[in-house]
């Protein structure tokens, strides 16, 4: 493997109890035909693991993988999967038409469907519908299960009431081109409320929740806000970019000790298994592995016991303390002159953290596999990366942050 493959690799390693609002805890069947656990939600037993399409397999030159991916989606529906999640930018506005000719050939009534209006991309009123119907085209379908307002922060909010998005969707609901009607959140606790708020008819939310963001980014505050309004919860990013999947070395042997046999990534989603009202945990599956993996975890889901609670918290506690940026490589924030973000703060991460052992000397040729023009000295301080990340980082001085290390590391 070459240098500029283990940097793309690293990125998609692992991007790979419940009562609430009609959402209920329910589990498949025994093994050897063993389905993955399932939420009621209203009329649906929806699956608790969700294949989330952000992070499809691609080939050497960088195109989504359309025959594997056509594989795992089969594999997923054979292992009792049924929630399918897209958008329209993810992967490069090819992650639509992808999912669309994976499932064309199953039963649509035996799939829920959803994907989301990219309000961050609005510029008229008229966007709204040319999108939605553009959507409908590219996921072959005439309907979609599950609708939601994307990646609602303040300025997208803004957009929302701007070009009247709630209005269009209610009326795709009337004409049953929308089953239900949500959005997703990547904002304040404070915000949540005023959306919640603002429409007494959104029927579920998405929210980024997991062990690292409960208290670091008021994850908890969120979640409880959503159980006061009896909305159930979409997770998303459970496994925190993969962070959560790649903990350091000592963390990961402090989960190895107590269960030789578990993946570190399944401590996550039993974690999130522990808290009530989960619909269903995306999950963006990008290798076979990570969906066997998961498939593994979620047939017949339990949440962590006490015990192991108390484990994970040790074993997390460990992590926190080489935990550098806080990226989940969703890639949102797209440089304009071309600095590839994601890939930089993936491998500052990994020296950091020491997930693959790389050191000092991995480091730099790690880094200097990076395009001259991709690098973090190239950035401009637009700042255009910050108003789109999700997490809200400071994206600039980040890079100025990991520029300045490879410098001294490499002593020039």
């Amino acid at each position: 493997m070459n240098r500029r493959e283990f940097i793309k690799n690293s990125l998609l390693a692992a991007s790979g109890a419940v009562l609430l609002s009609g959402c209920t805890f329910k589990t498949g069947g025994t093994a050897p035909s063993a389905l993955v656990t399932t939420t009621k939600f209203k009329n649906l037993d929806v699956s608790m693991l969700g294949f989330g399409a952000m992070r499809l397999p691609t080939t050497a030159s960088g195109a989504i993988d359309d025959s594997l991916n056509k594989k795992m989606v089969q594999r997923a529906i054979n292992a009792g999967i049924n929630y399918f999640d897209t958008a329209y930018m993810y992967m490069g506005g090819k992650s639509e038409k992808a999912m669309g000719d994976a499932l064309k050939k199953f039963d649509r009534a035996s799939f829920n469907l959803t994907t989301k209006m990219p309000v961050m991309m609005l510029e008229k009123e008229e966007d709204v519908e040319r999108i939605f119907n553009e959507q409908l085209e590219r996921c072959q379908t005439d309907y979609f299960d599950f609708y939601l307002v994307h990646c609602l922060n303040k300025h997208n909010w803004e957009n929302t009431k701007k070009y009247n998005v709630i209005p269009f969707l209610k009326k795709m609901k009337k004409e049953g081109k929308i089953k239900y009607l949500g959005f997703s959140h990547h904002d304040t606790p404070e915000l949540l409320q005023e959306i919640i708020d603002y429409y007494d008819k959104w029927e579920f939310v998405q929210l980024q929740i997991n062990r690292l963001d409960w208290k670091a980014c008021r994850g908890k505050e969120q979640y409880e806000i959503a159980r006061k309004a009896q909305l159930p919860v979409i997770i998303m990013e459970p496994l925190r970019g993969s962070a959560l999947a790649n903990l350091n070395e000592a963390a990961t042997k402090i989960l190895k000790d107590y269960n030789p046999d578990a993946s570190v990534a399944s401590w996550a989603f039993r974690w999130l298994a522990g808290l009530d009202g989960i619909l269903t945990m995306l999950s963006g599956m990008t290798l076979p592995e990570h969906l066997e993996d998961n498939i593994k975890t979620f047939t017949n889901l339990t949440p962590l016991s006490k015990e192991e609670n108390e484990v994970y918290d040790r074993a997390i506690a460990v992590h926190l303390k080489t935990q550098a940026i806080g990226c989940t490589t969703c890639r949102y924030c797209e440089c304009p002159v071309g600095v590839d973000i994601a890939s930089i703060f993936s491998v500052y991460n990994q020296y950091k953290q020491d997930t693959t052992g790389m050191g000092k000397t991995g480091f730099i040729s790690h880094y200097e596999a990076l395009k001259e023009s991709e690098r973090a000295d190239k950035c401009i301080k637009c700042g255009l990366c910050k108003t789109k990340c999700p997490q809200q980082l400071d994206i600039p001085a980040l890079l100025e942050k990991v520029d300045k290390e490879y410098k001294q590391v490499k002593g020039v």
